[in-house]
């Protein structure tokens, strides 16, 4: 059933496929003198009229991004239109991320006093860069209207015919008190999880593919918030409050391990399952918690997408070509900054996901 079911999709996706750039391709622009040698190389590939777009209203490394996001916007577009009812729950439940990035900055935008603005595939602020991707289930339409409210709680008030009007509503006096956007976004997270787990429940006996890269997704993001919370020198108590549920680690673990005194007793504790040495070690000596964010996101996407190449003819297909465009998106985006700020290649070729 599941094979019948997924078959005109997933032969629809694999005729896009040369949409997405090939990892030779990615892996070349970091050999780019600079954001104009990046544009000119794209300009030879589906990127083109993205760019062309782009360039009639932005310039340099904002028309790239500006180009990036749009791309990325069709091209999740076209997988949430050719995904067959049985899975539209669930793929559209996960594309509700860049849903709630557009909402946290237009809350973000209302309450300090910000300028946003729109066009038909982003979200632009008043320093006429980026601040948001409309590649999730709101229409530009359903932004517009959000950003033409004038007020944090007008806003919320539109929100409530999209099912996130209530959980907003719990923390809005807070945030109004403190201006502290963290709350909201912490129960945006909660929520979102917790409905993307539910939609993707068994229905046709594959799902658990898409259930496990979600739930090792959380574990990444539980792993990053104790490694910030340690370097921060969070309390134990504070922190274990603040990891999400629905990960492979059990949050008994969690918690044991928000207890620990240092990022290397974490490390050591969760012992070689997420390949964290290396990163150890280079957390050591620049101080910084990037080589364990890289690490981690890199392991999950390879992990998953070996994993989801298996299960071609199911939900797992699906996910697995939005996989594929999110990493893209994020390689070029480290290499249009990457340009910006005179990275030497080497050193942003391991930066990438695709680098792997």
């Amino acid at each position: 059933m599941s094979e019948t079911t997924y078959a005109p999709s997933m032969g629809r996706l694999k005729a896009l496929s040369h949409l997405l750039l090939p990892k030779d391709t990615i892996l070349g622009l970091t050999q780019a003198k600079d954001t104009a040698d990046v544009a000119k190389l794209l300009e030879g590939t589906t990127y083109s009229e993205d760019l062309t777009h782009a360039f009639e209203v932005y310039r340099d490394s904002d028309a790239l991004e500006v180009a990036i996001n749009r791309h990325f916007a069709a091209l999740t577009r076209l997988a949430y239109q050719v995904t067959p009812f049985s899975g539209r729950t669930a793929v559209g439940a996960y594309l509700k991320w860049w849903d709630i990035e557009n909402i946290l900055s237009i809350i973000a935008a209302k309450a300090y006093g910000r300028i946003l603005s729109e066009s038909d595939t982003f979200i632009i602020s008043e320093r006429k860069t980026p601040a948001g991707v409309s590649a999730g289930i709101l229409s530009i339409d359903d932004l517009r209207n959000l950003i033409a409210q004038t007020s944090v709680d007008a806003v919320v008030q539109q929100l409530a015919r999209f099912g996130y009007g209530v959980t907003i509503m719990e923390h809005i006096g807070e945030f109004t008190k403190t201006q502290n956007l963290f709350p909201i976004t912490r129960a945006l997270e909660v929520q979102y999880y917790a409905d993307l787990l539910r939609s993707s429940l068994f229905f046709q006996g594959d799902e658990w593919v898409v259930r496990q890269f979600i739930a090792e997704e959380i574990d990444v993001k539980n792993i990053l918030t104790l490694f910030k919370g340690k370097d921060s020198e969070i309390p134990g108590e504070e922190l274990s409050s603040l990891f999400l549920p629905g990960g492979t680690l059990p949050q008994k673990q969690l918690q044991d391990l928000s207890q620990l005194r240092s990022i290397e007793e974490c490390v050591n504790s969760l012992g070689t399952e997420f390949g964290l040495a290396e990163a150890l070690t280079q957390y050591k000596e620049e101080s910084t918690l990037v080589p364990f964010e890289l690490t981690l996101r890199r392991r999950h996407a390879n992990r998953n997408h070996e994993r989801m190449k298996i299960f071609p003819l199911s939900m797992a297909g699906i996910f697995h070509f939005i996989l594929r465009a999110r990493n893209e998106r994020e390689d070029l985006r480290k290499i249009v900054y990457g340009k910006v700020y005179n990275l030497p290649a080497e050193k942003l070729t391991r930066e990438l996901i695709t680098a792997a």
